[in-house]
């Protein structure tokens, strides 16, 4: 007896691409972040310039910078990692220090005072970010991960 052939469903491919790097926990190593991140980002398709580009660099640029001052741990290098899917471009930036200072939780962010001279990385990620979230990782550190959502004119393939 054969089996009863089940017409398959039509899916769309999934298309999902990642980039990863190490970098030092330096102000250049955060410089660098950046730049690495929009260059990826152009190369997938979305040029330098753009809503979606000009947020991830924000987003990568107070990620790392706050990994590289508040994170630092001798000797240890923060992680970036973006991950394009279709509809959206993750972020993870990943340090190796678990203890205070620790970044606020989404909806927990203040707005520092006027002539405060540090506090608003984390009001330009809340802002420019459609979702965020601060996560304890093994061993010892901690991963900042935002996602900003694509608009429907880049065309990423999968995405449909």
């Amino acid at each position: 007896m054969k089996a009863p052939i089940i017409p398959s469903i039509a899916r769309p491919p999934v298309t999902v691409r990642v980039f990863k790097q190490r970098l030092s926990s330096t102000p250049r190593g955060a410089r660098l972040a950046r730049r690495l991140a929009l260059s990826e980002l152009h190369s997938w398709g979305i040029p330098y310039g753009t809503d979606v580009s000009d947020a991830v660099g924000a987003v990568v640029a107070e990620l790392a910078a706050n990994a590289v001052t508040h994170g630092r741990v001798p000797g240890r290098d923060f992680a970036l990692r973006l991950e394009l899917a279709p509809g959206r471009v993750r972020i993870e930036v990943a340090d190796s220090r678990s203890g205070p200072p620790r970044p606020p939780a989404p909806g927990a962010v203040r707005t520092p005072r006027a002539l405060a001279e540090h506090g608003r990385g984390f009001v330009l990620v809340d802002a420019l970010a459609d979702r965020w979230e601060v996560l304890d990782r093994e061993p010892p550190g901690k991963t900042v991960r935002a996602e900003v959502d694509l608009p429907e004119w880049i065309d990423v393939p999968g995405s449909k």
